[in-house]
């Protein structure tokens, strides 16, 4: 709130302005000038506490929507996605498996179920049967822009319900998570995301679910730390699409995701090593077999698996690209792959 304070500090510093006006030379006239500084004030005013009275409104709305799930590993939150009582979550909250607990903004809780998870964008979906929870409103987060304003609201640190604020920095982020994780559209945030954050809702001012808040940078110069004000969120319309299958199927069964069905290892060159190549699947259609070393793909060079997976989350399933490759015997070669498309999994 401290953007807040300090509006109503300008305010202040307006009234006593006017104030000052008021007491000016002969040639002034003092009760106009009293009454328009009073006036800019009073509008100063008024428009800071609308704007907090908003905020209020919004995680008066939300926060019953917003849990926290309980795993063997640690917590994480989540956010209902319907009246059954399916929640939407990141992937890797739940990775661990075992028994599961959802409790609410209320502090009661609930045993969950997983219904399904797909790594590929780092959601899965829990259910909580019976539990009676609100579900979410879920906006278009194709109609967001930078400077929207923001609220991450989460259960960080074991802290139940806490909220923090920002705004969208930036779209169409594209980060890695991991290897073979990369998350190709992801909207930046100034709203800090700290641990337990992850499966959370990012809202807008209008109290509708935007984001998963699902990582926070990392500043090599922190030694790794996480970087103050740069955290990242999965858009909202791709939540609500993976999320839909995973509740209707119980995994996903139309990915958008490029596949090259290849295991990849970081080798002693420049390059990704494949390590093992899925029978009948795209790469071994194409003629690549285990021990080449995969050195662009479309066009782009690529110097380890992060940056093959970087590459293949741009491209579409379904289009032919050409793939070097440097064979064991030291020959090189390049090979043109139909890309299918990324598998769902189960729960």
């Amino acid at each position: 709130m401290r953007p807040l304070r300090c509006l109503t500090c300008v305010a202040a510093a307006l009234t006593v302005a006017g104030g000052l006006a008021a007491c000016g030379g002969s040639g002034s006239t003092g009760t106009g000038s009293t009454g328009t500084g009073a006036s800019d004030a009073s509008g100063v005013v008024a428009s800071a506490l609308a704007f907090q009275q908003r905020l209020v409104s919004v995680i008066a709305k939300v926060s019953p929507s917003v849990v926290q799930i309980s795993t063997p590993e640690g917590l994480g939150s989540g956010v209902v996605y319907d009246s059954k009582g399916d929640i939407v979550t990141n992937a890797h909250v739940v990775a661990a498996g075992g028994p599961l607990k959802v409790t609410d903004s209320h502090g009661r809780t609930y045993d969950a179920s997983l219904v399904g998870s797909f790594t590929g964008d780092d959601l899965a979906v829990v259910r909580a049967a019976h539990a009676g929870l609100p579900a979410a409103s879920f906006a278009d987060s194709g109609r967001l822009q930078v400077g929207d304003v923001v609220l991450a609201i989460g259960n960080p640190l074991g802290l139940r319900s806490s909220v923090t604020d920002g705004i969208v920095s930036a779209l169409g982020r594209e980060v890695s998570e991991s290897d073979e994780v990369v998350l190709p559209d992801v909207i930046q945030t100034s709203a800090p995301i700290n641990p337990g954050n992850s499966g959370g809702a990012l809202v807008d001012l209008q109290g509708q679910v935007v984001g998963i808040p699902t990582l926070a940078a990392t500043d090599p110069q922190l030694g790794g730390g996480a970087a103050p004000g740069i955290g990242f969120a999965i858009p909202s319309s791709l939540v609500s699409d993976i999320a839909g299958q995973i509740v209707r199927y119980g995994h996903v069964v139309k990915s958008h995701r490029a596949y090259l069905g290849v295991s990849l290892a970081t080798g002693p060159i420049s390059g990704a090593v494949v390590t093992a190549v899925q029978g009948g699947g795209p790469a071994a259609r194409a003629g690549i077999v285990a021990g080449d070393v995969i050195t662009s793909i479309a066009g782009h060079r690529v110097a380890s698996p992060t940056e093959v997976s970087e590459v293949m989350a741009t491209l579409t399933p379904g289009s032919t690209v050409p793939v070097a490759l440097l064979r064991q015997d030291g020959s090189t070669a390049s090979v043109e792959v139909k890309l299918g498309e990324f598998p769902g999994t189960g729960g």
